[in-house]
């Protein structure tokens, strides 16, 4: 079941607490609140599972925050990425919406 859609534009940057390379895209402030104010269900790392949309890819994953009051985070597939032509540094455009 769908909870709410939000979209943004927002860049895509290297988590530096790896040494492979993983790839995210930071929610803004805003939309990070709204989330984390909405009922989901329980999750760990206080994760909530959304559906996510870059240009035309579609998938299911979760968000969680970056710090504890921070904002929520979401990684980009190297798959998402290459198929649609976007890598570290690009800002996109990002189709967020929460599950329940």
């Amino acid at each position: 079941m769908a909870g709410v859609r939000y979209e943004f534009e927002t860049e895509l940057f290297r988590w530096e607490a790896r040494r492979d390379l993983w790839v995210f895209a930071r929610l803004p402030d805003d939309v990070s609140e709204e989330i984390r104010l909405q009922p989901h269900p329980p999750a760990g790392f206080g994760s909530v599972k959304v559906m996510v949309t870059l240009g035309s890819s579609r998938w299911s994953t979760s968000v969680f925050p970056e710090t504890a009051d921070g904002a929520y985070v979401v990684a980009i597939k190297g798959e998402v990425r290459r198929r649609e032509g976007v890598d570290l540094g690009d800002r996109v455009v990002l189709g967020v919406e929460t599950l329940l």
